[in-house]
Formats: structure tokens, C-alpha cells, sequence
């Protein structure tokens, strides 16, 4: 299994990119947001999903652990394969998509492509219930998440220290963004 990659970009393709790793290049497939975000010779660190079948070998790959914890929970739904998951978190930042998948916005979902009303309706009964509580899309009261777009550190290191996506989410809900990260994860770590 490999579990990350860290390099230099070397090439970038239509929707993935290769990364040199000490003259071995690895062809990872990434999100459109990541795609957007990466530039040639730039040098990054991807949290990796090996996907591994009958006739093929892949790579996924997320510029963070909850992108990639949440890609995990998307491929558990049946019907829905890494090429399904990699569409649904290209829709928006992987923090949006929890979102919508914690408000059962199906419609949102739906527009990935290759991905059917049923299939998102079965990805929203699945996995609402494990993606943790919904801090901005569609809620009408304030919350201490952070802005969709940013990636969020604590969140990321309480997931690395095992937590349950859903329980980092529920820890952080009450914590203000605007600590510094160590402060914010030891205030979730309390709750």
C-alpha cells in the first residue's frame, strides 16, 4: 500500500499528474480543485489510495488526508468506484462536498459525472450519517469550521491520529479557526 508521495511535479495531464520522486515518476489521478491548485515543478505531498484490480493499478491522489478519508467513504457506497468518487470530489473543495453530503443535497451529488440521481441518493443514505455534522452549506446558523476552500490542518491531524471523520468534525465544530492549529486540536481533543 502506498500511503503517500511526496515529489516534484513533473507533468500534468487532463486529470492527473505525474510526480517525480527521485527519477521515478508516479502518474496519480487528482481532484479538480487539486489540478488547479498544483503547478509544474512544484513540490507537493499527495495522501494516496492504491487502488489495485484484476487488469489495472491506480493511484488517487488528495493534497489532504480528510480529501482522501472522504474519497474512502465514497468508494464503500455500492455503485460507486474510484472514478466515481474522484468526479463527486471534483465537484468542489472535499470540505463542500462533506457538506452536501451531511445536508443530503442528492441534486449536488447528481452532478458529477457518471454518477445518477440514484446513485447520489444512495451515497447521501449512506454515508450522511458518517461524514459528521454540517458546518456551512445549506445551514443557517454559524459555525467554527473553517471556509470550504482552505484546508484545515487540525482536521487533518486528528484524522492521522485516528479519528473517525465524522468525529474530527463533531471535535472542531466548537473550536474558533482562528487559533493556531496545535491550540485548536488540543481544544478538540477536551471535547
Amino acid at each position: 500500500m502506498i500511503a503517500h508521495i511526496k515529489g516534484q511535479i513533473a507533468e500534468k495531464f487532463e486529470n492527473s499528474v505525474i510526480v517525480d520522486v527521485h527519477g521515478v515518476g508516479y502518474e496519480i489521478t487528482i481532484t479538480a480543485p487539486d489540478f488547479e491548485k498544483v503547478k509544474l515543478d512544484d513540490e507537493v505531498k499527495f495522501y494516496t489510495y492504491h487502488s489495485i484490480r484484476e487488469n489495472s493499478e491506480e493511484l488517487y491522489g488528495f493534497l489532504s488526508l480528510a480529501a482522501k478519508k472522504l474519497f474512502e467513504l465514497l468508494i464503500s457506497v455500492q455503485g460507486i468506484g474510484p472514478k466515481a468518487a474522484i468526479a463527486i470530489l471534483s465537484l468542489a473543495a472535499p470540505e463542500e462536498v462533506r457538506n452536501a453530503i451531511a445536508n443530503a443535497d442528492a441534486g449536488f451529488v447528481s452532478k458529477a459525472s457518471g454518477v445518477g440521481k440514484k446513485s447520489a441518493e444512495r451515497v447521501i443514505v449512506d454515508l450522511r450519517d458518517k461524514v459528521g455534522i454540517p458546518s456551512h452549506y445549506g445551514a443557517t446558523e454559524t459555525s467554527f469550521l473553517k471556509p470550504a476552500g482552505e484546508p484545515d490542518e487540525a482536521l487533518d491531524a486528528l484524522i492521522a491520529l485516528g479519528f473517525p471523520l465524522r468525529e474530527a468534525t463533531a471535535a472542531l465544530e466548537k473550536v474558533d479557526p482562528s487559533l493556531p492549529t496545535e491550540e485548536r486540536i488540543k481544544l478538540a481533543l477536551k471535547n
